[in-house]
This record gives C-alpha cells, structure tokens and sequence, in this order.
C-alpha cells in the first residue's frame, strides 16, 4: 500500500490500555441498592453487549423512516462530521469540498429543502458560499439517535422540509438508581486520521449529569493516483447537560456545548479557518398529565456560529488568483427560537399540536491578518447584513381506522419575515466579494406558508406486510444563501421577486419484515413550483443570480437485509433521484445517478468480517452552469464502483475492535454530485474534487 497510516501505531497503544483496563474493570458499574449497601456488579450476561458488526446498510424503520445508531461502526470510515453519516443511508449523497464539512444531499435536494435540527433546534452556519453547513458543527457520535424521515411527510419539526428532516438527538432516560456509564471510541487510520471520543453520564433517580467530548483530525488525504488533496481538518466538541427527574414522568433539563476547528478546502480560494459553535438549550417535558392531554413539551434554545475563512492559515496566498493578498472574512450567525408541543389522546386518535419560533441575525466583517494592508480583520466591526425569522403553528395526528389501518396527517402554518440591511439598489452587482463596496439599501419581506400532508398505512393479513401511500405539500421560504449569498444577485429587487418554493409530492412505498427477510421500497413523484435555480457565471468576474421555474421531480429507494441462515447476512441497496426543469426543458441540476450497494457480513458472535461494494452509474442527464446554494453541474461523469473491506472482534462485552480497507482497489473517482475543484499549488488538478484513494482505519469501541 502507497498510503501512510501514522495513527495506526498510536492507536494500537490506546487499544493496549484499553485492554488492560477492560481487565481491571468490572463489565458494569451498578449503584447501590439501600443506602449503606456497597456497589455489585452486574454478570456479564445481563449487560448489553458492544457487536463487532461494522454496519454497511441501513433500512427503514417506519415508513419514509430511517433511524441510526451515530455510535456503531459504520463503512466507508466512520463519519467526522453529520454529512458523512448522513451519506452511508440510501438516497443520501454529499457534496465534498475537502477532507470534512461536505454538504448532504437528499434525493438531489441540498440547502434547507432538507431540514436539520440538533436537539429539537434549528442550526445554520454562516458563510455565503456554504463552507460551514450546519452538519460542519455536528459529531455524529456524540448523539444517541439519528432520525430521517424522507419526503414532506410531516409538520412537527420546522418548516420548509420538502427534501426530508434530519433529527439529531440525545436520550435522557430517567436512571433506575445511582450509578455511572461511559461509553467511547477511539479512531485511527490513513492520512493521520486520529479521532478520540468520550460520552460519560452519572447520576441518581432524582436527577443526572453527561458531558460529551470528541476531538478529530485529519491530514490532507490523496486519491487513488496518490495525488494529494487539499484537506486536512481538525475539530473538537464538548457539550454538557444537568437533568431534574423527580418522578418517572417528570424532566427538566440544561445543555451547554462549545466547539471549534479548522478544515482545508480543495473547492475554494479560501479555507475554514475557525468553526466556533457555542449552544445553549433548557427543555422541560411532563408526561401522563390526563386522560386526554397525556404530554407536554417546551423547549429554548440559543445556538451562535462563528466562522471565519482565509486564504493564509492553512496556505500560502496566490499572487497569480484574484487574491493575490492575505485576506479573511469572519461571519456570525446567532440563532434562537423555542417550541411548545401538547400531545392529545383518544381512543383512536392521537394529535401533536404546538408553535415554533425561531430567529437568526447575520453579520460579516472583512480583513486580513495582523499588519496586512487591509487590516486586522478582529479590529474590524461586525456590519448586520441580514436578519430572517419564523413562527409557526401545527398539529399532526394519527388516526386508527382499524386494526390494520391508519391515517397520518398534519397541518402546518408559517409566518416568515426576512431583512436585507446590505442590498445593492436595482439590479445591483450582486454576490459579497470583499473588493466592492459595501451598498446600504435595506429591504424587507414577510409571507404566510402553508404547509400539510395526508398519509394511509395498511398492515396486511396474509404477511408482514405494510403498505403506505402519501400526498404532502410543503411551502418554503428563500433561505439565506438565496437571497443574500456569494452565488446570488444580492440586490432589492432580487430579494423582493424570488418567490417561494413550494412542493406537491407523492410517496408511496411498502415494507416487509420477518425473522430473516426485511424488505422495502419507497418512490416519488413531485411538482415544484418556483423552484429556485442558482445560475453560476462561466466567467470569473461574471454575475450569479437565482431565478424561478416549474419543474417535476421523481425517484426512490429500495433495500433488503437477508439472513439466509447460519452466520450469513446480505444488505442489498438501490438509489435513484431525476428531474426536469420544465421551464428550460432541460435536466435539474445536481442530480445523483443511480447508486447501488451491496453489502456481505459473516458474523461469528465474537468476530466478523464483511465487504462492501458500491457503485454509481454514469451521469449525462446535466444542466452545466445551473445548480443550488453549494455547487453547479460541471458536466457529464463516468460511473464508479468501489470496494472495502472489513472486520470485528469483541474482546469482551466492554471493548470491540473493528477495522476496514476502504477503496480497496485503489479507485481513482469522484463523485457526480461535487464542487468544482480549485487548482492549487502542489496539490493535483482535477476537474471535480477526488474520493480518497485506499484508506486503513481501525477503531475501538468501549463501554463501562
């Protein structure tokens, strides 16, 4: 192998005291049963035990529902960042601009059509060329479930989700007695990749304590000609919540997290320098209040963003680009909002009614290092350049028809209000390039969006069967990067005329479950009226801007997971997204082709090995020039197909290693939806930006 794996040797070291610590440590720490009792521990065989399973497959749970566990091992190279856990589930795929912080992409739909909550909140980052989506700031495994439910096939989570909501959410269980648990895990691998996480919890029945840390890294990575890639990254969270549970119904809860990093982009002229998050959220939640009001829910929450690029940090400036100086752009984003929720109960129906609000302000400041001819960019104050705010009112329910039968429906309504304070008069020359001079014309828009769906599910006699076929229509008002962004025309009569999008579609699908056998299948069809389309320049100085058009969209996903017996299991995948700008007459842009996986595991109990085989389609269906907030179709690509390998062992029900091989072979590739590629000195020239080449990684997963 031509890759270096550096982390390797200081990861065996870990896995060494990890072992050793496994041997000193009981498998579990049990509290104390009566006060003046000392601490037993529990046989091995009662605690729940760590597989040695890397997961390749991922099927869905409900309809249009897929859940994940962000702590298993999972192939290709366990996720840095939400994205890359977000792209291991069929019908996803990442747009990649480096090492870290691609952007995920649902059905071919990327921006906020897909929406992203951390803990029930909303999250955005700050650049105007999406370096920093709100993925960037999420560790995957510092949560305990990951939920996605595809289409707009619900109302209680925000608005605008016409693409799917994605929920990335921690559990707080009420603790059955005294004690503590940590779990972690420890990565290393190819390129200095080196990732260390900690998830530690204590507490009593009456109350509890968790804090969460994680710290990655990453050197630049090289693709399969052994080309090296501008990429290397680094990032560090922790977060930290005090719980108050005096009875099993009862919870109120604080949370607290920090985090920050820098990350080398491959697509752009400047790098990510600083990825700052700061959050702040208290929940309350009261269960079994009556017969018919049975729960209520109420959340705040504050999150900050603070994001700065360069082109200084991570390399050297250009004198040949049109930046030929050290130069930084710092942009905040504070966001906050909150939500109440009642839960309603009746003997055949259930109803989740409640409101949400939230509000973000924008603000950017422009410079350049310490003594450069433009200035300290930190002595430079922060201009506001855009404020944007949502309230909105909903109510879901379920409705039992039988016993087999049921109706899940939901109504939602926003009142969305968005203010320019930096839109160029008329037509404007759009963008933010650091160069013009600021304009000072401010604006201001507000409309009310409609938004709903209707959903029959039947669950067959003759077999394990459930059928489900939905109509939704979801309104979404122009984000940020829409109306003000690097890729925009940022002037007032832009932001005025861009109408919102909205988005007709209908899901059908079915599910099938027995002891050895899951199976499913889900297809859309949709009609998007005012679909916003982003039309990049073919000259560098030229202008962007986004426009409105008609357009249809359809695709699915399909999936099994087979057992055929013995040790023996099969994960079997399929991926397909189209669209038409009927406007145009022309394709959509940024459209993944057809993607297939197919995963084989043997699973011994104590160890296991697998593979796993992935391949894309050539794509030729492009509109070159025209893509979303994050990229543009750069032409037609060549199919794919990539193969990894890898293996687990369980040392005890405390400790699991798991390794793998991605990119076996050795594969030269890059995928169809991606950023184009800037061409730096030292570093491979290449149209779109590579995949990894081959890639070792082995990690270690531990619970006490």
């Amino acid at each position: 192998m031509k890759h270096t794996t550096r982390s390797l040797p200081a990861a065996s070291a870990c896995v060494a005291l990890l072992v050793a610590a496994n041997a000193a440590i009981p498998p579990a720490r049990a509290g104390t049963e009566a006060a003046g009792e000392a601490a037993t521990a529990e046989p091995l065989d009662n605690v729940e035990r760590l597989e040695p399973v890397v997961v390749t497959g991922t099927p869905e749970d409900a309809p249009l529902t897929v859940v994940v566990d962000p702590k298993a091992p999972r192939q290709p190279v366990p996720a840095s960042d939400g994205a890359d856990l977000l792209k291991s589930i069929p019908g996803f795929s990442t747009i990649r601009k480096g090492g870290s912080n691609g952007d995920p992409v649902l059905r071919g739909m990327a921006g906020s059509r897909l929406n992203i909550l951390v803990d029930g909140g909303a999250f955005a980052g700050g650049c105007p060329s999406r370096m920093d989506p709100p993925t960037a700031y999420i560790a995957p495994e510092l949560f305990d479930r990951v939920t996605v439910i595809k289409g707009p096939q619900t109302v209680i989570h925000g608005p605008g989700n016409s693409a799917g909501t994605v929920l990335f959410e921690r559990e707080h269980a009420r603790r059955a007695d005294s004690g503590w648990s940590l779990d972690g895990s420890l990565i290393g691998g190819s390129h200095g990749r080196a990732d260390e996480t900690l998830d530690v919890s204590a507490g009593t029945p009456d109350g509890y304590a968790t804090l969460s840390a994680n710290h990655v890294r990453s050197g630049d990575y090289e693709d399969g000609n052994g080309d090296r890639v501008h990429s290397s990254y680094e990032r560090w969270n922790t977060d930290v919540s005090l719980g108050w549970t005096p009875d099993d119904d009862t919870r109120l809860a604080l949370g607290a997290g920090r985090g920050d990093g820098h990350a080398a982009y491959a697509f752009s002229s400047m790098d990510g320098a600083r990825f700052l998050r700061e959050s702040l959220g208290l929940e309350f939640e009261k269960r079994n209040l009556g017969e018919v009001f049975t729960r209520l829910q109420a959340k705040a929450y504050h999150h900050y963003a603070d994001h700065v690029m360069d082109n200084y940090t991570l390399r050297d400036p250009d004198p040949a680009s049109m930046m030929p100086m050290p130069m930084a752009s710092d942009v905040d984003r504070r966001t906050t909002g909150g939500r109440v929720a009642g839960t309603f109960e009746w003997r055949d129906l259930r109803l989740v009614a409640g409101v949400d609000v939230s509000q973000n302000v924008h603000s950017v400041r422009n410079g350049g290092p310490p003594g450069s001819a433009m200035g300290d960019y930190r002595r430079v104050p922060r201009v506001r350049d855009a404020r944007m705010s949502t309230a909105g009112a909903f109510a879901e329910a379920v409705s039992k028809i039988d016993d087999r039968q049921r109706i899940v429906s939901g109504l939602r309504l926003d009142r969305a209000h968005a203010r320019g304070y930096a839109l160029a008069a008329g037509d404007g020359a759009g963008g933010m390039g650091m160069d013009e001079p600021r304009p000072s014309v401010a604006a201001s828009r507000g409309e009310t969006l409609p938004s709903g769906f209707v959903r029959w599910e039947r669950d067959l006699t003759s077999s394990p069967t459930t059928l489900y076929a939905g109509v939704g229509h979801v309104a979404r008002f122009p984000d940020y990067w829409e109306l003000f962004g690097q890729h925009v025309d940022a002037s007032v009569s832009s932001f005025v005329r861009l109408d919102a999008e909205r988005t007709t579609q209908l899901d059908v699908g079915a599910r099938y479950g027995d002891g050895r056998l899951k199976a499913w299948v889900s297809g859309y069809v949709g009609h998007v009226s005012d679909f916003i389309l982003l039309h990049y320049p073919a000259d560098p100085m030229g202008r962007a801007y986004a426009s409105s058009v008609a357009a249809t969209i359809a695709g699915g996903e399909a999936g099994l997971q087979y057992a055929p017996g013995g040790n023996w299991k099969l994960d079997a995948s399929l991926a397909c997204a189209w669209g038409r700008n009927d406007t145009g007459h022309r394709p959509l842009p940024q459209l993944p082709p057809l993607e297939a996986r197919l995963g084989l595991t043997y699973d011994a109990g104590a160890w296991s090995v697998g593979a796993l085989w992935r391949a894309a389609t050539a794509q030729h269906r492009v509109a070159v020039g025209e893509g979303n907030i994050v990229g543009q179709d750069l032409g037609p690509s060549g199919g794919f197909g990539v193969l990894s390998l890898n293996g687990g062992y369980r040392l005890s029900g405390n400790l699991v290693l798991t390794a793998g091989i991605d990119n076996v072979l050795d594969k030269t590739y890059a995928e169809h939806v991606n950023a184009a590629n800037q061409d730096l000195a030292g570093y491979v020239e290449t149209t779109r930006v590579n995949e990894p080449g081959r890639t070792v990684w082995l990690k270690a997963n531990f619970r006490f």
